[in-house]
């Protein structure tokens, strides 16, 4: 079976979505500590949270890339998630969701949040011919993802470490059985529409939160 196109696959609960970053250790750890984002972490620049694992390993090269040793994977409310789906703009022109291009950039200019579909990627980190969601915040929209919408910060770098080791390994197999299960998020109608979302199979219920990796 094919994949649809656009799609945000992720680990959630009835309450609950879980979204990873990656940061250098003096912004990851006070957070962790604290549960949320704290200094030396800057609100007034747009940060990027991404459901999809693997992409996010991609990103920052299973924690090696500078700056990004250190990956967290954050627990933060459906309902925060959803309000920040609805006031997205995608961060390209896309003539079927905006009409014009004047359109489009009314959009960019008054959303404090932008959504990218970039290519998905494999356990070896190769292009997948399906997209994943990448979702940049900014102005209010940092506010409420760090004050109101955030549950839980935890630093799985060990975890990371670990199914990069067994990739070096060549321990494929081991390696996969490792990763965080990640199931099809069920968006609102509206809001697939509005991000120009592939339409998803309907749900069967809400899934339980899967283990850590």
């Amino acid at each position: 079976m094919s994949v649809p196109v656009r799609q945000i696959r992720a680990r959630y609960s009835a309450a609950t979505i879980t979204v990873y970053q990656a940061y250098p250790p003096q912004i990851a750890l006070p957070s962790v500590s604290a549960g949320r984002f704290v200094a030396p972490f800057k609100r007034d620049r747009m940060t990027w949270i991404k459901p999809s694992f693997l992409w996010m390993m991609y990103r920052c090269g299973w924690a090696t890339k500078p700056g990004q040793e250190r990956v967290l994977s954050i627990e933060i409310t459906r309902e925060g998630f959803e309000w920040a789906l609805a006031h997205a703009c995608l961060s390209h022109y896309d003539r079927k969701t905006h009409g014009d291009r004047a359109n489009w950039s009314r959009q960019v200019r008054s959303s404090p949040v932008r959504v990218q579909w970039d290519p998905e990627r494999s356990l070896r980190l190769h292009t997948l011919p399906y997209r994943s969601l990448q979702l940049g915040l900014s102005g209010a929209a940092v506010d409420r993802y760090v004050d109101d919408w955030t549950v839980a910060v935890t630093d799985i770098t060990p975890a990371v470490e670990r199914i990069r080791d067994l990739l070096h390994r060549g321990d494929d197999r081991a390696a996969a059985a490792r990763l965080p299960v990640e199931q099809v998020y069920p968006l609102p109608e509206r809001i697939a529409a509005h991000l120009d979302a592939s339409p998803a199979p309907a749900s069967g219920g809400e899934p339980e939160q899967q283990p850590r990796p």
